[in-house]
């Protein structure tokens, strides 16, 4: 058994664990036609019928024999009888067609004997008991033969095929009103944790929502199993282990997430290696997320814990359960993939471990640029983000930004996007891109910064830059950063300022000079900064001249962020916009009214995306709702 500090490269410990598994299907089944989308097909599918199952008109027109239409034309049309009556489809013909004579016919008719061709309705006409036809045909003409779509006998679907609307179509056609298929696998699914809290109540204190579970009954279902959630079980082992005995008993499959590292709290393993026979076989994989997966057998049946932090347990799902789940549902396993791309921002790694890097792709003037997507492995929205992901070698230090390399995509093609935007956020950048959204339109968006805004919209890889920034020596903002091939769109005014918790002496009612001065002076009043590149740390860092108070080095992304750690207690004061400010209930100190505008590339103005971002700004409604936010609308835009 492989121990928790005998940490495997992920490949290893993939060849290991699966090679002590029988990943095959676990049995057939008959289901009815009805019900059969979606599964994966356990034999073949060989055709009764022919399809079509007799020789039938595929236009509306007259029967004939080809021989009589030759030479017909407009200036010089052929006669031949009409037979009395017209054959409708679902009727069988009582007629025989011979030469010199013609039938009408419906469209999927039975195409009467003696007839090897059908003319057109509109290229002939009836007149006094005869055909007037203006039109030669070949034999064949408007004539679907038996059996030439599919004939009797044939395998038109294969075992291991995903039975999708056209396959299930197909199975219609032929007759057959049942089809044998793969049993679904049984996934037992639970989360561990008692800080974990179920979604549709208020969260308690100290407590977070449960996002594995509902991912990894997504995911599970995604592939053509059935979740089975045995929810949310607290940090207690006599609990856990009688979840875990259960899940074995009622399921093919068996998944936690939580609990798997070698902290005193982490149970989890330590039920599995209880319960399970043989019991836990890998435990600790040299990757970045995921390093705290664990792989364990119980009589055959597969049983993984998953690290708790959705990220990691998102990555580990990918590539350790998903592979094994793909055989015991019947489907063969289709490599993601892979893209060539740019290296936007230099990434440093770990060495000693496999670092999976979530990024998104924008098109920029020398090909597609990859940028990396760092919110950590607690994160949820990561992979939501991200188009696709970066495997960093144990052995590599960095990836220099410029470097081509090859991501995974995680879709089976990159959709390409009618508008990008990189830059600063801000939640009326997300009353716009909801907007645009609902216009049909698709955006793409990274928050990364006002200078990584500024720099990629340089480099043409997206079309806007949301930014910020104010220039130190002339007090202005963003017109001094933009460069000859860049023009600025005016957005929006929004207010800055010192935020606080209501009713905290230190704040309430004194100057910004004041209340810098304290802050300066007493180690425990803390601060909360914001990312470097970002405008507000420009405006942070100006208002500080060269000052470091309590907290300085704590640098978060959003504005949200800062209030959020005020709110909180683990800072007393920060930076923010008023209106995230107000949400929260914060005391709010003004500092500085400044430019939410937007950089555009002068070879983007013309584009679909950009123009509709431009008249959106004009939008009286829209401007509305921005003011509804405290912004005012630069003049130059709302003209």
């Amino acid at each position: 058994m492989q121990e928790f500090l005998t940490v495997l490269p992920p490949e290893k410990a993939r060849e290991i664990y699966f090679s002590r598994l029988e990943l095959k299907p676990l049995g057939v089944e008959q289901v009815r036609l009805e019900n059969a989308l979606g599964r994966i097909l356990a034999g073949p599918v060989v055709a009764p019928v022919d399809l079509p199952p007799f020789d039938r008109a595929i236009v509306d027109g007259y029967a004939v024999r080809a021989e009589d239409t030759y030479g017909a034309s407009e200036f010089a049309p052929r006669r031949v009888r009409v037979l009395p009556g017209r054959i409708e489809a679902g009727q069988v013909p009582g007629v025989q067609v011979n030469s010199g004579e013609a039938v009408a016919v419906a469209t999927g008719a039975i195409l009467p004997r003696g007839a090897d061709a059908v003319v057109m309705v509109e290229d002939c006409q009836e007149e006094d008991g005869g055909l007037i036809i203006q039109r030669a045909v070949v034999p064949g003409a408007g004539i679907a033969f038996a059996g030439t779509d599919i004939a009797r006998g044939e395998t038109v679907l294969w075992p291991g095929q995903l039975l999708t609307p056209p396959a299930v179509a197909i199975i219609g056609a032929l007759g057959l009103a049942e089809v044998p298929v793969y049993r679904r696998p049984r996934v037992a699914i639970f989360s561990t944790g008692t800080e974990l809290a179920s979604g549709g109540k208020p969260l308690p204190p100290a407590s977070i929502y449960d996002a594995n579970g509902p991912m990894l009954v997504a995911a599970t279902k995604d592939l053509g199993c059935e979740p089975v959630f045995f929810g949310i079980i607290p940090d207690d082992f006599s609990a856990i282990l009688a979840v875990l005995e259960q899940a074995l008993r009622e399921a093919d499959v068996v998944l936690l997430s939580g609990g798997t590292s070698k902290g005193v709290g982490d149970l989890s393993y330590q039920a599995v290696r209880r319960v399970c026979r043989p019991g836990i076989i890998v435990h600790g994989v040299a990757s970045k997320p995921g390093k705290p997966l664990c792989l364990a057998i119980h009589e055959g049946k597969p049983v993984i814990i998953l690290p708790g932090f959705p990220l990691s347990a998102i990555f580990s799902f990918q590539e350790f359960v998903a592979p094994l789940l793909l055989r015991l549902v019947g489907r063969s396993l289709t490599p993601l993939p892979r893209l060539r791309v740019k290296i936007s921002l230099p990434i440093h790694s770990e060495p000693g471990r496999q670092e999976y890097i979530p990024v998104r792709v924008f098109p920029g003037r020398e090909g597609l640029a990859a940028w990396p997507i760092a919110k950590g492995s607690g994160a949820v929205s990561t992979f939501n983000l991200a188009d696709g992901y970066l495997v960093v070698d144990t052995l590599e230090e960095i990836v220099p930004a410029g470097a081509e390399r090859e991501i995974v995509l995680l879709t089976p093609q990159l959709m390409p996007a009618d508008l990008t935007i990189i830059g600063s956020h801000c939640v009326g950048l997300d009353l716009l891109v909801g907007k645009l959204h609902q216009q049909g339109l698709r955006v793409k968006f990274l928050a990364a910064g006002s200078s990584a805004g500024l720099t990629a919209v340089s480099r043409g890889e997206c079309d806007l830059a949301g930014i910020h920034l104010l220039d130190p020596k002339t007090g202005q903002y963003n017109v001094p950063f933009l460069t000859p091939d860049l023009e600025l769109l005016p957005g929006y005014r929004r207010m800055q300022g010192i935020v606080f918790r209501r009713g905290d002496s230190r704040f309430e009612g004194r100057t910004v000079e004041e209340i810098l001065q304290y802050a300066w002076q007493d180690p425990g009043c803390r601060m909360v900064n914001r990312n470097i590149g970002s405008g507000t740390r420009i405006l942070i860092d100006r208002l500080l001249q060269g000052r470091r108070p309590a907290g300085y080095e704590v640098a978060v992304s959003t504005h949200h962020a800062v209030v959020a750690a005020v709110v909180q207690g683990r800072a007393d004061w920060g930076v923010a916009i008023e209106w995230v400010a107000r949400q929260s209930d914060l005391g709010f100190l003004p500092l500085a009214e400044e430019h939410f505008d937007f950089a555009v590339g002068k070879d983007r103005l013309t584009r679909p995306g950009v123009q509709a971002f431009r008249e959106l700004l004009q939008d009286p409604e829209t401007r509305k709702e921005l003011e509804a936010f405290g912004f005012l609308l630069s003049e130059v835009a709302t003209d």
